[in-house]
């Protein structure tokens, strides 16, 4: 089973995939986390044509190898090899890794950003998209990384454009099984 947990960043993308995971693990399934972050395109290429919300949007994961590497592998069924990563996006260099065999019955639980783009349609059983306004993502993501927190601030503006056109082009929140408002991290609600 494929699942994928989507939202802008900021919104608890990741936190809500480990709890996910966490759950699915006490059941005795066999779970692999994974986030499309480990599939970013080099940095020469994210931002050979300048650094706008167009360029954001358009050059910065690798979705050919994100469904070679590991969404095409696990929808062929257990025994086939994966790799959950191909790029270390802080360090800006391939990652090596041993590849793995996708395990009989298992989850993989996919955080990130852009995960249901056209490229990716069909690959996921089942989307869970986190509903979160920009005010609120942007004031996280400045207290966890040092970022501006004000959505207005240049620093912010390409990756707000951005998602503000996945949002547009690919309407994420009809394309999901299920929409969580994560606004409140101590109470997401189903939409």
């Amino acid at each position: 089973m494929l699942v994928t947990v989507d939202g802008v960043d900021g919104s608890g993308k990741t936190t809500l995939a480990d709890e996910l995971a966490d759950v699915l693990l006490s059941t005795g399934r066999e779970v692999v986390r994974a986030s499309v972050d480990d599939f970013h395109h080099p940095k020469a290429f994210r931002h050979a044509e300048g650094r706008t919300g167009e360029t954001f949007w358009s050059r910065s994961f690798d979705y050919p190898a994100l469904r070679r590497e590991l969404l095409d592998p696990w929808r062929q069924g257990a025994g086939t090899a994966y790799r959950t990563a191909v790029h270390d996006v802080a360090g800006d260099r391939p990652v090596e890794q041993t590849q793995r065999s996708v395990p009989d019955d298992g989850v993989l639980l996919v955080d990130g950003i852009f995960t249901q783009r056209d490229e990716l349609t069909g690959c996921w059983d089942y989307a869970i998209f986190l509903d979160v306004p920009f005010e609120v993502s942007v004031a996280r993501m400045a207290a966890r990384d040092g970022s501006v927190p004000d959505v207005g601030h240049p620093d912010q503006a390409r990756y707000v454009a951005g998602q503000r056109l996945y949002l547009a082009r690919c309407d994420p929140r009809a394309r999901a099984d299920v929409v969580v408002d994560n606004s409140d991290l101590a109470a997401p609600r189903f939409r």
